[in-house]
């Protein structure tokens, strides 16, 4: 495998990592949430049946409507470097 595959191979499993941290974490934040499913695709502008899917893990959600779910909930996503990491 050459090296630029590599990288991409990684990176893909990077942001899978990424993104399935960040699934669980807004799953999480709906289901504690006062609020119907309803009541947030329509303060959040997610189709409802996207949040139904996202909630019966039958798929992901992008990152535009994970911030829109967020934000909506009260809650900020952000992407920082690693504490105790050291740059190579």
């Amino acid at each position: 495998m050459n090296t630029d595959r590599m990288i991409a191979v990684s990176q893909v499993f990077c942001y899978s990592l990424l993104m399935s941290s960040l699934v669980k974490q807004i799953r999480a934040s709906i289901n504690s949430s006062d609020q119907t499913r309803y009541q947030i695709s329509k303060g959040s502008g997610v189709a409802q049946s996207q949040l139904s899917r996202l909630m019966s893990e039958e798929h992901g959600i992008s990152i535009a409507n994970a911030e829109r779910v967020a934000a909506y909930l009260g809650l900020e996503i952000i992407i920082r470097p690693k504490r105790g990491r050291r740059k190579a």
